[in-house]
């Protein structure tokens, strides 16, 4: 018995960082997906990121991006994006997003996302922090 819980747990730590290296790459390209389709205009691509509780919230594409538009700029217009660090959480996980908005401004987005039923992921929130700005 002994060795059998042995064998599970090294399995399980063999089978653990692929995993959340594999969850880590989707979850990228999720972000990157909308980002894109939020600089490109493109809506219904971006809405289609969204999770099921975000769609439930914001009950269209137009309404979406209004309020992408009015409250999340620096992500809708960012001229630069970079990936930071990504964290599990009870739900699925947050990425940090490293944003320069039109102005060049400096941001942190850090992107809350869930995993579906269907084993893909969606965005279930996103919290911009400004970054502030050092001067010599």
């Amino acid at each position: 018995m002994k060795r059998l819980a042995g064998w599970l747990i090294g399995f399980t730590l063999l089978v653990t960082p692929a995993s959340a290296e594999d969850a880590g790459a989707a979850i990228r390209s999720v972000i990157d997906g909308q980002l894109k389709a939020l600089s490109a205009g493109d809506g219904q691509t971006a809405y289609g990121f969204a999770s099921p509780g975000i769609q439930r919230i914001f009950p269209s594409p137009d309404i979406f991006m209004s309020m992408v538009k009015s409250g999340y700029a620096p992500v809708y217009g960012a001229k630069s994006v970079a990936f930071g660090r990504l964290k599990e959480n009870g739900a699925g996980y947050l990425q940090e997003v490293f944003l320069v908005d039109q102005d060049g401004e400096e941001w942190t987005a850090l992107y809350a996302l869930e995993q579906q039923p269907d084993g893909s992921w969606r965005i279930s929130g996103c919290q911009l922090l400004k970054q502030a700005r050092v001067s010599a």
